[in-house]
């Protein structure tokens, strides 16, 4: 994959729940159908009403054919956009980037399934230094060519992904971290779906 959005939802108050049922349950097939890759979906553990995920594509041509086929033309969206975008307060802050180190190739829990894993995602300046990430990328200067969804433009960022078993082992490796390196942290816990965990 070439192009990965880091998708952060800002939700209305206790609506979160109701966004990652009905995403896990009707979103993340049909979008893969069109072409989308749904990396992982999360719980931001430091604000309730925060939902991130991470979405990719093999390349821009190919990003805007998917998102094309899946929000303009799909089923799927047009039977649940009502109910998903009731949820949502903003869902304008999107990072386009590019790997620097991609994912490995992970695969869905074939029954949902709850984790005690905990992903932690590092947002910095384009020399922030990030020890060993499980993938690391920076931002993808192209055009947004799908204007329907607004993309953070003007950034120039580098974002590093680390895996945890829990949430302690994630919080001893924060203790050395240099709050320098970064301007953003996400500390993300897995639904039940997530491919990454």
């Amino acid at each position: 994959m070439t192009v990965v959005e880091l998708r952060q939802y800002t939700l209305r108050p206790g609506q979160r729940d109701v966004l990652i049922d009905l995403f896990d349950r009707e979103l993340v097939e049909p979008q893969e159908a069109a072409g989308c890759t749904v990396v992982g979906q999360f719980r931001d553990e430091d604000d309730p009403d925060r939902f991130v995920w991470f979405r990719s594509f093999p390349d821009m041509t190919a990003r805007h054919a998917a998102l094309t086929a899946f929000y303009l033309e799909g089923e799927a969206w047009r039977t649940h956009r009502d109910a998903a975008n009731a949820t949502m307060l903003d869902s304008d802050d999107v990072l386009l980037l590019r790997p620097e180190t991609d994912f490995p190739p992970m695969s869905r829990p074939l029954d949902p399934v709850e984790s005690s894993s905990r992903i932690l995602v590092l947002i910095g300046p384009p020399a922030a230094d990030f020890a060993e990430p499980f993938a690391s990328f920076v931002t993808e200067p192209a055009e947004n060519t799908f204007r329907a969804l607004p993309v953070r433009e003007g950034e120039n960022v580098r974002a590093g992904v680390w895996v945890f078993p829990d949430l302690e082992s994630l919080r001893a490796f924060e203790s050395g971290l240099a709050t320098a390196d970064y301007v953003q942290r996400l500390r993300l816990a897995p639904t039940s779906r997530s491919s990454l965990r």
